[in-house]
């Protein structure tokens, strides 16, 4: 059994510098949240496709995942309190460009500037609280940080869709470079460490982690649009096979590629761009695993449920908000009262029994879930949902600072958003191409043993290329066939069919991956957050 040690006592520092940190996740989150809510505001104004937009949305998670590991070590380099003060200057410009951004362009170009300053943000807060607070503060304030990740989602949600809906896109990030400046006065009353000169920054380390996210990120983003395995009509290829699986185990190789070189730049005595001792035992690594797993069913569900509302239902931005509220303040509830729970339980026990709240959770939306959100069961279901994922997300991470020594914490910060934004990458696109994919399944199956829609009629209403659109679209085009009206509402009632089967399946197939991972949990030390492991028993 593992023992532990008790952090001795010591007098408790003011929460005032953790009010900088938290507001500055806020910055981060809020701006993510926010860009799928203006997406019809900037296709109107740009005179762009959506497509063009969601450019904006990928480029910011691709630079925060491929930089955040170099990031950390400029902050290891210059300090992190004057590193932390410039970058959120940065993002402050880059929201101010966005406000007033006067074409696509210039939006893509701010959210790549937003991801550059996020990539070194999310590892100087870990570095930060590591600095300012230790044992149940310490814990308390990591706790802090998931809380305010879902506070400012459903913020962004609420103020954002009442904002978009009523005056314009805009004034969302407008709010965003005022926040950016509260949290810069805010930041002088953080400490921290003075920076190393001799900190090295490992530039082929860097090029091939960066290389690996983006293919990773791309690969998994464009499953859907470039086909799993054979390519899509007018997508990339190699010799007909999809660009996206090949960009996946690309990247899988750049990765593998990264792990050797920084093993070996560790054997010379040189400085990698992360030490690898952060994951270096079976508890932290299983830590990992668990929070790519969690993060990953967050995006998938994240993306199932706006994708049914708004797509499928046809009901606006701000009718999702709403209906995603129930679970975004569950989410913000359990991230921040868990720590309350380290006193008497270990971090296996909290986690096991999250993990198995969402795998029942996701099992039951998956018997009572209807094309109608708003039911009482369904509310139910994400309640639960958000309590087993706000607890692990907090208390994983929570695994991870404790894990390691201080002056590491930057590196923790920097794992953390590799993990978590290649987590929403691969979560969100693949619960994309299964749902997609088992819609077709579902759709041509039945129109397989239908009589009363031949062969022509699905050819000519592109039957054989469906994909989630609302029935009244789905009704407006069969109208403009040679369909009879009886044939229109068979092929309707056929989608209404297949759309619920694809979702409860999908579903099911959430709650395995959810149940598969209490195995990796069950790797997770016995000792409590803010305690300090025995290091001699790291790896019982």
């Amino acid at each position: 059994m593992t023992s532990s040690v008790a952090q001795p006592t010591a007098v408790k520092a003011s929460w005032a510098p953790m009010v900088a940190l938290a507001l500055a996740q806020v910055l981060m989150s809020f701006n993510v949240s926010a860009l799928p809510i203006s997406l019809s505001g900037m296709v109107d104004d740009f005179g762009v496709p959506p497509t063009a937009i969601s450019t904006g949305i990928v480029t910011y998670g691709l630079v925060v995942a491929a930089l955040v590991m170099t990031g950390a070590k400029l902050g290891q380099k210059f300090g992190w309190v004057l590193v932390f003060r410039v970058v959120i200057a940065v993002f402050a410009v880059a929201m101010l460009t966005m406000t007033f951004a006067p074409s696509v362009g210039f939006m893509i170009a701010a959210q790549a500037l937003a991801g550059a300053s996020a990539a070194i943000i999310v590892p100087s807060l870990v570095a930060l609280i590591a600095e300012n607070y230790h044992g149940e503060q310490q814990a308390t304030a990591v706790g802090s940080l998931g809380s305010a990740r879902a506070a400012s989602g459903v913020s962004a949600f609420l103020i954002g869709g009442v904002l978009a809906t009523y005056v314009s896109w805009r004034p969302i990030f407008g709010i965003l470079v005022v926040l950016a400046a509260v949290v810069f006065i805010l930041s002088f009353r953080l400490r921290s460490a003075p920076g190393s000169k001799d900190v090295k920054i490992d530039a082929v380390g860097a090029v091939l982690i960066g290389a690996a996210v983006v293919s990773l990120t791309l690969g998994f983003n464009n499953l859907n649009g470039w086909g799993v395995l054979a390519a899509e009509p007018g997508a990339p290829n190699v010799f007909g096979l999809s660009l996206a699986p090949v960009l996946v185990v690309a990247g899988v190789i750049l990765g593998q590629g990264f792990l050797v070189w920084t093993r070996r730049r560790t054997r010379d005595g040189r400085t990698p761009l992360i030490s690898l001792t952060v994951i270096g035992s079976k508890k932290e690594r299983a830590a990992v695993y668990a929070l790519f797993i969690i993060v990953g069913l967050e995006a998938s569900l994240n993306f199932t449920i706006p994708l049914y509302i708004q797509i499928v239902q046809g009901r606006t931005p701000l009718a999702t908000s709403v209906a995603m509220l129930p679970f975004n303040l569950t989410v913000f509830f359990s991230a921040l009262l868990v720590v309350r729970f380290y006193k008497r339980f270990s971090t296996r026990v909290i986690a096991r029994t999250a993990f198995i709240l969402t795998t029942v959770a996701l099992l039951w939306l998956s018997f009572v879930v209807t094309n109608n959100w708003e039911t009482v069961p369904t509310i139910l279901g994400l309640i639960v949902f958000g309590i087993g994922q706000g607890a692990l997300v907090t208390l994983l991470f929570n695994v991870l600072v404790t894990s390691s020594p201080k002056e590491l914490a930057g590196d923790v910060g920097s794992l953390r958003g590799v993990t978590q934004n290649l987590a929403s990458a691969v979560g969100t696109a693949l619960a994309g191409a299964m749902l997609v994919t088992l819609l077709g399944v579902g759709v041509t199956q039945a129109l397989a043993g239908s009589s009363e829609l031949p062969a022509a009629i699905q050819q000519e209403a592109g039957l054989d290329r469906i994909n989630f659109v609302s029935n009244p679209r789905l009704r407006e085009v069969l109208e403009g066939t040679s369909a009879t009206p009886s044939q229109v509402d068979k092929a309707v009632q056929i989608n209404t069919d297949a759309r619920l089967s694809a979702l409860r399946i999908g579903l099911v197939v959430l709650a395995a991956i959810s149940a598969l991972a209490i195995v990796p949990v069950g790797r997770l030390p016995r000792y409590r957050p803010g305690e300090i492991p025995d290091p001699s028993t790291v790896d019982e």
